[in-house]
């Protein structure tokens, strides 16, 4: 690989690295580029009132002591390991002549997770599990439990995962949007399969893009990347850990890291706590993530912008269009206002802005600070949901056939638009079975 100017790679942390969740692509210039992920159903039945601890008061600032950290945190953080069957699709010429069709094969591998609640519940990243068979969480203490996989997130790669344990340690979340730019952090993960691993640094940036999560509109995928920047080392295998601040407090889930190599080399990302609380708590309590829209295009504020549109200021995040019968049409939004704050909390780039309606549901009243011309005002927005309306999103209905190893549930109406069809059902998953032997993949759409 050529390297002419100093280059950055988002590569994903697991050590699952046959699984090629990183790529490094590099020409002239240089783009974080990784695979897609795509959106992974499974049948489970709903989980009610998730026994979660009230967040505490974050204390921030002032400890340079790591040990109370780290003591409150080590036995919160576990290690995850997957087993994945995978097939290579035998080409038809060689099979006809050679009679041999295609092969399967086990691929193991590993990344961390955090307990959230005494009762069970532990969060990770969507690409540690992903495609996996059969999942197993080891404690702190060795302990080593079977875990079922809840529901996942892949527009934020948070997936939620249940053992069945009680009165386990877990990690209290903290407010990330509490978190400052220069405080000490510690990453709590298992990197290279080296359990129980702490490692320190600092917050080096907030509502960091860097564009690993990409967008899938017929799966309803809608990336949200506001990730909080740190220099602690990580590495593959951290994915899914815990990143604390100085009280032992979760204030993300570590995510992917800004290497040539695919090892640590200065930074690492991950997902905001207050994102990880939003997103498991509505797959525990629904199954799927109650996702509210403003329904409005957003673009940030640069120099060539204040002339043109006689802006004051570089503040607030540009709306650029408006979606007929949205959430912001209906608040009376324009192309053209500025959004200024989200609640009290000011917004100066659309990332963070997404992190703050991330928090929200579908039917939640949110008020924006908008300015328009040289007029500020408060303005009222209902949320929706993708469906346009302000209810409940239903998890869709699944069915499994375990004699063929596989999982249907409805195509949702966007996928069956793209291809012309008006009904039909998509794989979810496959396990080892006929459709998996036959090169069948998850996202396949079956005609009713």
């Amino acid at each position: 690989m050529k390297t002419q100017t100093s280059i950055i790679v988002a590569s994903l942390l697991s050590a699952g690295l046959s699984l090629g969740l990183f790529q490094i692509f590099n020409n002239k210039a240089s783009k974080i580029i990784v695979q897609e992920v795509e959106q992974k159903g499974v049948q489970t039945s709903e989980v009610q009132n998730v026994n979660y601890i009230p967040r505490e008061e974050n204390s921030l600032g002032t400890q340079t002591d790591f040990t109370v950290a780290a003591e409150n945190s080590l036995n919160g953080v576990v290690h995850i390991k997957t087993i994945g069957t995978s097939t290579v699709v035998a080409d038809p010429v060689y099979q006809l002549f050679y009679g041999r069709g295609n092969k399967t094969y086990q691929q193991e591998s590993s990344g961390s997770g955090v307990i959230i609640s005494k009762d069970g519940y532990v969060a990770t990243n969507n690409h540690v599990i992903e495609g996996a068979d059969k999942i197993s969480v080891t404690l702190n203490n060795s302990e080593t439990y079977e875990a079922k996989l809840i529901g996942t997130d892949p527009s934020t790669d948070i997936a939620l995962l249940k053992i069945e344990a009680q009165n386990l340690p877990f990690i209290a979340f903290a407010n990330s949007d509490d978190v400052k730019v220069g405080e000490w952090v510690l990453a709590v993960g298992n990197p290279f399969n080296l359990t129980s691993t702490v490692t320190a640094g600092i917050v080096s940036a907030k509502a960091r893009s860097i564009n690993i999560l990409k967008s899938d509109y017929q799966n309803e995928v809608f990336p949200i990347e506001s990730f909080i920047q740190t220099d602690a080392a990580v590495n593959p295998g951290n994915s899914g850990g815990a990143l604390v601040n100085t009280s032992g407090q979760l204030i993300g889930i570590n995510t992917a890291i800004a290497s040539k190599t695919g090892s640590y080399s200065g930074y690492s990302f991950a997902v905001p706590s207050n994102i990880v609380e939003k997103v498991t708590s509505d797959i525990a309590n629904f199954g799927i993530v109650q996702r509210g829209f403003i329904g409005v295009g957003l673009s940030e504020i640069n120099h060539d912008m204040l002339d043109e549109l006689k802006l004051p200021n570089l503040e607030g995040v540009l709306v650029t269009n408006v979606v007929p019968d949205g959430a912001g049409a209906d608040a009376g939004l324009k192309s053209g206002d500025v959004i200024l704050k989200v609640g009290s909390v000011s917004v100066n780039k659309v990332p963070f802005l997404q992190e703050q309606i991330g928090k929200f549901s579908p039917g939640d009243e949110v008020l924006l600070t908008i300015r328009r011309g040289k007029e500020e005002k408060i303005v009222s927005v209902v949320l929706k949901n993708k469906n346009g309306n302000t209810g409940i999103v239903s998890k869709p209905e699944t069915t499994n056939l375990s004699a063929l190893g596989v999982t249907f549930k409805d195509a949702s109406i966007t996928k069956l638009k793209s291809l012309n069809l008006k009904s039909g059902v998509e794989i979810s998953e496959i396990n080892s079975g006929k459709f998996k032997d036959s090169g069948i993949k998850v996202g396949f759409i079956i005609k009713n």
